[in-house]
């Protein structure tokens, strides 16, 4: 069954007759229509075969479904986390049958790099329990404004070109990139790379060209003699066959007769600083994600963003990811839960340093004579590590202060005694 097909039945199963709520609708105006691609000359699909662009792409997609995301219960003394719930195992393992958490943040963030939104249906049983996180197609999508109530809703439709099914916001987990303007959001290829991206696919066709013939430039065939046209027509001709292409790149020698001279008409690749345009292509596209060049492979600059890797993986994690990360968790948090619970998406996993930074962050986090309180017990040091906890004084924090209030205790007892 198609996933317009899954979606008709998932409405007939839990809103009733879908047949009664079919809508025609028109198209209307987001202000966005350049985020489509349409008039802009370059379409997400286009834009990915750019290297430059897929690498951004599948850079951030990838930290994204890389990082879990935890639920956490509001208390009076901070946060708890609740094991084992089932909206918890959909945001990290699988939100439908037909999809695993990992391909579906990654759709949801290409979708939102690319298109500038993403969409995922919230499929409900009739008690209002989730059952299924269907991700659905961008162009199957259209956005309306209910201004009948106030404050105004969101109104979803899904169409499989034939009937447009509509839902409530409620139902719809809306992801908005950067620009939200209420109903859709901004595209990095539609603004920021539009015309980097253009002149990258442009530069990638002329280096295929010119590799393609043979990476010779153009060749002008000039004579005193009087050609006709037929002759003319000939021998260019028979100087595309011998010598174009890269099966007949440099494999027979170039002779003319009769007073024909070749000369070259334009100028060769490296005139044209053909290199120097596309790294610059890449860093610009690369500045368009907010991405740093290094991390797609454009090394020929010195970099910004700090040196080692657990510096430069913090940078892009706080500067690159974290304003998706942000605007995800807030969707999820209002759409899929109570006032008193939260999603957090656990940012340190994609932080993590070498060996001995990583003993020296948990040593710190536990502290002890010299380094003061600690913030974390040893069972807590030990869960981010995946191992079982001790308990007894490995699930108590360390506090100096408590050890010299203690000292002068048991020296008076032991004198009494």
């Amino acid at each position: 069954m198609s996933l317009i097909g899954n979606i008709k039945k998932l409405f007939t199963k839990g809103n009733g007759d879908p047949t009664a709520k079919t809508v025609r609708i028109e198209p209307k105006s987001t202000g966005y229509e350049i985020f489509s691609g349409i008039g802009s000359g370059v379409s997400p699909s286009t834009a990915m075969s750019v290297s430059a662009v897929y690498a951004c792409v599948r850079l951030l997609a990838g930290g994204l479904s890389m990082l879990p995301i935890y639920q956490y219960r509001s208390t009076d003394t901070g946060r708890k986390r609740i094991y084992g719930s089932d909206l918890e195992r959909m945001l990290n393992l699988e939100p439908a049958p037909m999809y695993s958490a990992a391909a579906h943040w990654e759709g949801v963030m290409a979708d939102i790099l690319l298109r500038g939104d993403a969409f995922t249906y919230i499929h409900h049983n009739r008690t209002g329990r989730v059952l299924e996180l269907i991700p659905l197609p961008w162009e199957a999508v259209s956005v309306e404004r209910d201004t009948s109530v106030w404050p105004n809703r969101l109104k979803y439709y899904v169409s499989d070109g034939l009937r447009t099914w509509g839902c409530d916001s409620g139902d719809m987990l809306h992801f908005p990139g950067f620009g939200f303007n209420g109903l859709r959001s901004m595209s990095v290829i539609a603004f920021a790379a539009r015309n980097a991206t253009k002149n990258a696919i442009a530069m990638d066709k002329y280096a295929g060209s010119f590799f393609e013939k043979g990476a010779n430039p153009s060749i002008v065939l000039t004579t005193e003699r009087t050609v006709d046209e037929d002759l003319a027509e000939r021998l260019r001709n028979e100087f595309v066959e011998r010598y174009s292409g890269e099966d007949n790149m440099n494999a027979l020698p170039l002779i003319l007769s009769e007073g024909v001279k070749a000369e070259k008409l334009t100028i060769s690749a490296s005139d044209a600083q053909l290199i120097e345009a596309r790294q610059f292509q890449v860093v610009d596209i690369a500045r368009a994600f907010g991405v740093p060049p290094h991390m797609i492979g454009e090394t020929s600059a010195s970099t910004s963003w700090g040196s080692g890797i657990e510096s430069m993986n913090r940078a892009f994690v706080t500067f690159s990811l974290n304003p998706h990360l942000k605007r995800i968790e807030q969707e999820l948090n209002r759409k899929l839960l109570g006032r008193n619970q939260f999603f957090e998406v656990n940012r340190e996993s994609l932080m993590v340093g070498d060996s001995k930074a990583q003993a020296d962050y948990m040593k710190a986090m536990l502290g002890g004579p010299g380094s003061g309180p600690g913030i974390m017990t040893v069972d807590e040091v030990r869960r981010m590590k995946n191992l079982p906890p001790m308990g007894g004084l490995s699930s108590e924090l360390y506090d100096p202060r408590i050890q010299i209030q203690k000292t002068p205790q048991d020296k008076n007892d032991t004198k009494t005694l």
